[in-house]
């Protein structure tokens, strides 16, 4: 192991596996900071009122669960 040519290769690749590795966790880090950018700005965004038709629809829909789920307890309504 004293070749200094073996010696040289071993710390180039190093170095280059190093080098991929910072790239990659910089990717990340850049990926990471654009999701939080993203949350924070639709956090700040007033969230829609949902329309009467919606709630009204959202009511008949929890309804006719009540009624399947009473009807497959064996209750009779």
């Amino acid at each position: 192991m004293s070749d200094p040519q073996i010696t040289l290769t071993l710390a180039v690749a190093s170095l280059a596996g190093l080098a991929m590795l910072i790239v990659a966790a910089l990717n990340g880090w850049r990926g990471w900071l654009q999701l939080k950018s993203q949350e924070l700005r639709l956090a700040s965004e007033p969230a829609p009122t949902p329309s009467a038709g919606a709630r009204i629809e959202i009511a008949d829909l929890k309804e006719r669960i009540r009624k399947l789920e009473a009807i497959a307890a064996g209750v009779d309504l």
